[in-house]
């Protein structure tokens, strides 16, 4: 189903380390409207969307994944060579004891991944609808994390991600047109 290339989306560069940073990306890597919960959540409603889109929930679930990757070079770059002061000092010393510099899937605020933010209620449309949601509260936080940062090498990653979250946003829109127009026309049987 799926053929992986060793290489990322697309090129990520940082310019320093970055404790601070890193802590804010964990919210696209564990949080609620980050990659990792829309990968699934793209994945998981695939079973239950008509024939006409299931295609579309597929190739943009796999590539949230993809982002996700992105996301998780980007935290590793940004803390490989901190030492465990610079991680207390950007209020990341829990973290730290905890996970010393592995990735966990948490949000900036520290609070773990669940499964409650996949949401997936078996009506296509009302589905469609979560997932602009998703995009747009994604595309939101990439814009924020850009405004966090004057590393442009990390913000040309970072507004790569963002306008994908547009893309991904109208793309869930055309399929809702599609879904409502078949919704819309008389059946004969």
């Amino acid at each position: 189903m799926w053929v992986y290339e060793k290489k990322l989306q697309y090129p990520v560069r940082v310019g320093k380390c970055d404790i601070r940073m890193a802590k804010y990306l964990t919210e696209q890597y564990g949080g609620a409207d980050g990659e990792l919960s829309a990968a699934l959540r793209y994945l998981n409603q695939r079973y239950t969307i008509p024939d006409k889109v299931i295609g579309l929930l597929n190739d943009i679930g796999t590539e949230e994944f993809a982002h996700l990757e992105m996301i998780a070079t980007m935290i590793y770059k940004l803390t490989k060579d901190a030492t465990v002061e610079e991680f207390d000092a950007a209020g990341m010393g829990a973290y730290y004891v905890n996970h010393d510099k592995a990735l966990y899937y948490q949000n900036a605020g520290g609070v773990p991944w669940t499964a409650t933010y996949i949401q997936a209620k078996g009506d296509p449309i009302a589905d469609l609808y979560e997932d602009i949601a998703a995009e747009e509260k994604a595309r939101a936080t990439y814009q924020w994390l850009i405004d966090m940062t004057d590393d442009v090498d990390l913000q040309d990653s970072l507004k790569f991600l963002r306008e994908r979250e547009i893309v991904h946003s109208l793309r869930f829109r055309e399929a809702v047109e599609i879904l409502k127009d078949n919704r819309d026309q008389k059946k004969f049987f």
